[in-house]
């Protein structure tokens, strides 16, 4: 589901933006272009904030005394 939004872009955002829609596909579309570059930098954002998370869990020594718990009863004998 899409919402319609009115936000304010200074003069050389916005003609950098036709520019760049223009020259991804056969029609320009702003609103395609700035969804696209906010997708990846959501990516970008989530994979960063999910590393920093996965680097404070492996320094947590509670949190890895719990994971060797689980890692041992968790064989289930399926090679």
């Amino acid at each position: 589901m899409a919402k319609k939004v009115t936000i304010t872009i200074d003069d050389d955002i916005l003609a950098f933006i036709d520019r760049k829609a223009a020259s991804v596909g056969d029609t320009p579309n702003r609103s395609s272009y700035i969804n696209s570059v906010l997708a990846k930098h959501r990516r970008t954002v989530l994979e960063a904030e999910m590393i920093a998370a996965l680097k404070e869990d492996a320094k947590n020594p509670e949190y890895q005394a719990e994971i060797a718990a689980w890692d041992s009863v968790a064989g289930d004998g399926i090679e």
